[in-house]
């Protein structure tokens, strides 16, 4: 199996960050299939739900990536797309809400050989859990970031999100939303993440594939999922965002930050794709060099000379 970044069949390597290939890793000892990673327990989302076609896209990219699922761990935070910890087989952990980035971080930063997901809604990541995302994107951890993106609260019954769009009318905002959106994209390129997507769980084919990739991305990773509620979000439905998506031309350059912007900032089109990816040290080669510099310090381990430094 190899997980994000750690062939498992090299237990000796040093690096946390080596890409994951699954045609010269992955579990050599079988093919695993989506249904693999199907924990048993039923979706409890409303019927047509968005997250549903997410949820598919990522047991299909895990599949792809030949993820064992003993070395898959899902970080969920609160509402409903904190659910798809429950229905994915590997470790899962549905934590305080805003708080799936820092678990992921210290999971990932101090165990090797695991592929790390978080599971946010637009709401988990962009609200009470906003202020973690440039702190993460900075320290570029070895982890993947799906945004599950509603633009509306749904567990708690339709009130406006983060990403609601002025004078939309929920149930906190009869007279219509008064503050203007947040463009979760233009962050995430903003805070310098090293891997920024944006899918469409209606298509799950794309989707798929932009999570394998995101998958194999050493360091932090995040796609962003634009998944309609149909119970409460009205103003976001399949055919309203069917309408406005568009995929990001062929030619196009994931390593053009400039571009980049200038696409997910486009106020007629929903582009969807890989917008940007850089590779750099992830947080894990940090930690990497510093503990080899410490094991090759002659003085390292001198007790009286700690002692001193402190004098």
């Amino acid at each position: 199996m190899t997980a994000k970044g750690v062939p498992q069949s090299k237990p000796e390597t040093t690096s946390l960050s080596a890409p994951l290939d699954p045609s010269n890793g992955g579990d050599s000892e079988r093919i695993r299939k989506p249904g693999d990673y199907k924990s048993g327990v039923k979706p409890v989302w409303c019927p047509g739900c968005g997250h549903y076609g997410a949820l598919s896209a990522f047991y299909k990219a895990v599949a792809a990536c030949g993820v064992d699922p003993k070395d898959l761990v899902i970080i969920s935070g609160i509402g409903c797309s904190g659910r798809f910890s429950h229905f994915v087989k590997g470790y899962g952990f549905h934590v305080l809400h805003g708080r799936v980035l820092p678990v992921c971080q210290g999971i990932a930063a101090s165990t090797k050989g695991l592929l790390v997901c978080g599971i946010s809604g637009d709401g988990d990541a962009l609200a009470i859990g906003g202020g973690h995302v440039p702190h993460a994107a900075r320290r570029n951890p070895n982890m993947v970031y799906i945004v599950l993106d509603n633009s509306i609260y749904g567990l708690t019954k339709g009130q406006f999100s983060p990403t609601t769009r002025e004078r939309t009318k929920t149930s906190t905002s009869p007279f219509g939303v008064t503050e203007g959106c947040l463009d979760p994209l233009s962050l995430f390129l903003g805070y310098n993440a090293s891997f920024v997507a944006r899918g469409f769980s209606a298509n799950s084919k794309q989707l798929s594939e932009m999570l394998a990739e995101a998958i194999r991305h050493p360091g932090f990773a995040v796609v962003h999922v634009l998944s309609p509620c149909v119970t409460f979000a009205k103003h976001q439905t399949y055919d309203s965002l069917s309408e406005r998506i568009r995929l990001l031309p062929e030619d196009f350059d994931p390593s053009n930050k400039v571009a980049a912007f200038r696409y997910a900032q486009d106020q007629e089109a929903l582009y969807t794709g890989i917008f940007y990816r850089e590779l750099r040290p992830t947080l894990q080669d940090h930690h990497n060099r510093a503990i080899d510099e410490a094991r090759h310090d002659p003085s390292a381990g001198d007790f009286e000379k700690l002692l001193d430094s402190y004098v």
